[in-house]
């Protein structure tokens, strides 16, 4: 980039420290670094690339931050990790078959109704609860799934993380967000792969907010562990509907195309 400077690595620093933070406790951090991203004036391409690295990173250190406090039940978060990993790959791969649109389209609604779940559902509880899927048809179908499409799309793939593991594994919410990262390094470390031998990542840039990420997520690991649901929950409502807002903004989206053309503008 010609206008890489000082003050602008400066910033995205901070910029993916936030993101960072926020992501280890509720994610959505790609919706902060992204359109940082695109308006430094990266190409879509290089800023999805980009984002991906720093994202890999924080997610990374908030999984290992989880894992020193025993959070993570290593003989159930390998196969899902693993499951993650190979489908983002996977959808890294597929990310030119499936149109943009439909899954702009899609997504908003889906997160919407995870905001409302997780507002009036009494599921996120700080204990455990009863299991309602075995572990391998986890691992082998709802995993594969959320992996998938954070490969080929991404976001709101840490809150259907979250929704998937405290209503189906019966997790407590603080083991249910250190698994729910676990698994997003798993599929995001599987999606860099792909971007990185696309060439699409650039470096500068990506490796100052991996720092940021990096640091981010040790605070928001902590912050989690502090203050269990009562921040997770709000958190993750506040975050799934930013999102939602965030893809309902972008005119070319077809969800708000279709209510323009039914209330005429």
């Amino acid at each position: 980039m010609e206008h890489l400077s000082v003050q602008l690595l400066v910033i995205l620093f901070g910029v993916a420290f936030v993101a960072g933070t926020l992501d280890a406790i509720a994610g959505g951090g790609g919706l902060i670094t992204l359109p940082a991203l695109l308006l430094s004036g990266l190409p879509p391409i290089a800023a999805l690339g980009t984002s991906k690295l720093q994202s890999t990173f924080g997610s990374v250190s908030a999984t290992r931050a989880f894992a020193k406090r025993g959070l993570i039940d290593w003989k159930t978060a390998w196969p899902i990790g693993l499951a993650a990993g190979l489908a983002g790959i996977a959808g890294a791969l597929c990310a030119s078959l499936l149109s943009p649109k439909f899954l702009a389209g899609l997504v908003p609604v889906l997160l919407i109704v995870i905001a409302v779940y997780f507002g009036l559902s009494k599921a996120l509880k700080a204990e455990d609860g009863p299991s309602r899927l075995a572990l391998p048809a986890f691992a082998g179908f709802i995993a594969p799934i959320v992996g998938f499409y954070d490969g080929i799309f991404g976001p709101g793939a840490g809150a259907f993380y979250m929704v998937a593991i405290v209503t189906l594994l019966g997790y407590g919410v603080l083991k249910a967000t250190a698994h729910t990262k676990l698994a997003n390094a798993a599929s995001n470390v599987g999606a860099l792969a792909l971007f990185i031998i696309k060439g699409a990542v650039i470096w500068p840039i990506g490796l100052a907010m991996a720092v940021g990420a990096f640091l981010g997520a040790q605070l928001g690991s902590r912050l989690a562990v502090r203050f269990g649901a009562r921040l997770i929950r709000p958190l993750l409502v506040t975050i799934s509907c930013a999102m939602a807002v965030k893809l309902l903004a972008d005119p070319s989206n077809p969800l708000r195309q279709m209510a323009a053309g039914l209330f005429g503008g």
